[in-house]
């Protein structure tokens, strides 16, 4: 019997809470999700910090451009008021505080959203934090900088997300060459019907994890699991979790 697949709370329990913010990883934990992910960017003082966006204005409501950005000016930003007025304190979080949040045995998938050049920097952060290879996750859509990572620590695994067509799927031999050319180790993809247990199980034969985001449908989500998915990034973690184990008796 295949075991249930790791729930990864996306942007922390984002459905509950301002994403990517300490409040929503706590959450996540406290719904009891096996891993977060979070986005993170390089600001021009050369301090990573937790936020999908290149710029702040749909969380904070003012326009600063990330990598053109001071630390302590985004520490200014409210960065939960958005979500409602008891998450005002929110602020955009640095990796080291993120990483700190993740307990003994939990995972993060860590999101480059700018280069490669960010990828020293996150490595050694997840280092200085005590986390073990088996809790990291670098994931991002650029191949060179799933190359760096694998490059630099080869011991800790690296994930290129891809989004799929949504009415087919490439055949797999196309995106295992991509895979290869980066060294991933691991492969992250948007979900479709075409996404079934025989295009997963060609990525497991070739030695490759199989991740999807973003599921909040709790049918989708127990079709992903039957067809072998590693792990289900989701907005609603024990919601998710809740459903899956219901079905399983």
């Amino acid at each position: 019997m295949r075991r249930e697949p790791l729930i990864v709370a996306h942007r922390g329990a984002s459905a509950d809470a301002p994403e990517n913010t300490l409040a929503a990883f706590r959450l996540a934990w406290e719904h009891d999700a096996d891993g977060i992910e979070g986005d993170f960017h390089l600001t021009c003082d050369g301090r990573i910090v937790c936020i999908h966006d290149g710029d702040t204005r749909r969380v904070s409501g003012v326009a600063c451009v990330v990598r053109e950005s001071r630390f302590a000016r985004l520490r200014e930003l409210d960065a939960g008021s958005w979500r409602g007025s008891q998450w005002k304190d929110e602020r955009i979080p640095s990796l080291a505080e993120v990483l700190a949040t993740v307990p003994a045995g939990r995972r993060i998938y860590i999101e480059v959203k700018c280069g490669p050049d960010v990828v020293p920097a996150v490595m050694q952060g997840c280092a200085s934090a005590g986390l073990t290879p088996e809790q990291t996750l670098v994931i991002s859509f650029d191949p060179l900088v799933i190359a760096a990572a694998r490059k630099l620590c080869p011991d800790r695994l690296a994930s290129l997300l891809m989004s799929l067509p949504t009415d087919r799927v490439p055949p797999p031999a196309e995106i295992l060459d991509r895979l290869g050319e980066c060294a991933a180790s691991a492969i992250g993809t948007s979900v479709t019907p075409y996404v079934d247990a025989a295009w997963i199980a060609a990525f497991h034969e070739a030695g490759y994890s199989y991740h999807v985001w973003t599921v909040d449908d709790p049918r989708e989500a127990l079709r992903l699991a039957a067809a072998g998915v590693d792990s289900i990034t989701t907005n609603r973690p024990a919601f998710i979790r809740q459903c899956l184990r219901q079905a399983a008796g």
